[in-house]
C-alpha cells in the first residue's frame, strides 16, 4: 500500500511558482479581450440603453437588473470577439512593433486556450442577453461577434474595403442596449437605436483612418491592406478622413431627429465638436504628415466621449 504524505500534496496545491504561472496566464487572457475597447463598447452599449429607457415606466429593480444582465452580456461577447481576433491575427502581430507585445506573439499564454476561452465567453455573453434581455439583444451581440470575427478579420489582408465592414460590429453596440429596453424585433427597427448606430458607424471610419496612418509601416508589416498602406502620399487617406469628418456633423445630429428629449445641450455638443474635428482634419488634409494625423487620433478620441455625455446628460435632464 502507497502510503501519500498529505503535506506533499499541500506543497503541490500551494506551489507558489504554479500559482504565479497560472495567475500570469488569466492576466494574459484578460489582455487578449483589449479591456480598453471592451470598456468603450460596453459604453455605448449603455447609451443605447439609457436612450431607449428614459421615456419608459421601470420599478428601480427592475431598471437596474436589465441593464446590468445588458452590461454583462455586452461585456462578455465583446471579450470573446476581440480574444478571437487575437487569436486569429497571432502570427500578423508578431511581425508588428505595436502588436508583438501582446499575450500570444510573446508566448505568454497558448492559443489553444484562449481560443477555447473566447469562444466561452461569446456563447457566456450572447446567452446571457438571450436570457435575460431578449432574443433581439442577444442576435445583434451575435452578428455584432460574426460580422467582426468572421467578416473584418480575414477581409483586412485582402482589401482596404474592410474597414467600411469594420465599422458595422463597431456600431452595433448601441443597438444592444437598445434592443434590451424595447425587447422585440419591432422595437429594435425603431429609429432612434439606428441614429446611434449612424453615429458611431461615421465616427470609427476618420478614427480607425488616423491610426493606421499612424502606423501605417506596421500594418505593412503585417499584410494589411489598410488604405494608408496602399496610399503612400497620403492624398487619398486624408481626402477620406476630411469627408468623413464632414459627413460626421449630419451623423452626430440623426439622433436629434429620433429621441425626443434631445435639445440645446445636444446640439452645440454635437456642432462644436464636429466643427473642431472638422478643422482638424481640413489641418491634415493640407499638411498630410504623421503628427496631424496623431492630432486627428487624439481629437477623435475626445470627440465620442465628449458627444455620449452631452447626449446622456440631455436625455435624463430634468
Amino acid at each position: 500500500m502507497t502510503v501519500v504524505d498529505p503535506s506533499a500534496e499541500a506543497g503541490v496545491l500551494l506551489n507558489p511558482q504554479r500559482a504565479e504561472t497560472c495567475v500570469a496566464k488569466a492576466r494574459a487572457i484578460i489582455e487578449t479581450t483589449k479591456p480598453g475597447i471592451t470598456r468603450m463598447v460596453t459604453i455605448t452599449a449603455i447609451v443605447g440603453f439609457i436612450a431607449a429607457a428614459v421615456d419608459r415606466s421601470w420599478t428601480t429593480w427592475s431598471l437596474v437588473g436589465s441593464l446590468g444582465w445588458c452590461i454583462l452580456g455586452t461585456a462578455l461577447s465583446s471579450s470573446g470577439a476581440n480574444a478571437l481576433n487575437q487569436w486569429w491575427e497571432r502570427a500578423r502581430d508578431a511581425r508588428m512593433a505595436r502588436t508583438a507585445g501582446r499575450p500570444l506573439p510573446r508566448g505568454a499564454v497558448e492559443p489553444g486556450l484562449v481560443l477555447a476561452c473566447s469562444l466561452l465567453m461569446c456563447v457566456l455573453g450572447v446567452g446571457v442577453l438571450a436570457l435575460a434581455n431578449g432574443p433581439a439583444a442577444a442576435c445583434v451581440s451575435l452578428a455584432s461577434i460574426t460580422s467582426y470575427v468572421l467578416v473584418y478579420t480575414p477581409l483586412k489582408p485582402i482589401t482596404s474595403f474592410s474597414t467600411l465592414v469594420g465599422a458595422v460590429p463597431g456600431a452595433l453596440p448601441p443597438l444592444i442596449g437598445w434592443a434590451a429596453v424595447t425587447g422585440t424585433w419591432q422595437g429594435l427597427m425603431m429609429g432612434g437605436g439606428w441614429s446611434l448606430f449612424g453615429l458611431m458607424f461615421v465616427w470609427q471610419l476618420p478614427h480607425f483612418l488616423a491610426i493606421a496612418w499612424m502606423c501605417r509601416e506596421d500594418y505593412r508589416l503585417g499584410g494589411y491592406k489598410v488604405l494608408p498602406v496602399l496610399d503612400p502620399s497620403g492624398v487619398a487617406t486624408s481626402g477620406a478622413m476630411l469627408g468623413t469628418a464632414i459627413l460626421q456633423i449630419p451623423a452626430t445630429l440623426l439622433p436629434m431627429m429620433t429621441l425626443d428629449r434631445l435639445g440645446l445641450m445636444y446640439l452645440l455638443a454635437a456642432l462644436l465638436t464636429g466643427a473642431g474635428y472638422l478643422w482638424l482634419s481640413v489641418r491634415l488634409a493640407r499638411l498630410r504628415t504623421r503628427s496631424a494625423a496623431r492630432v486627428v487620433f487624439f481629437a477623435s478620441i475626445a470627440h465620442l466621449p465628449l458627444l455620449l455625455i452631452a447626449l446622456v446628460l440631455d436625455l435624463i435632464w430634468i
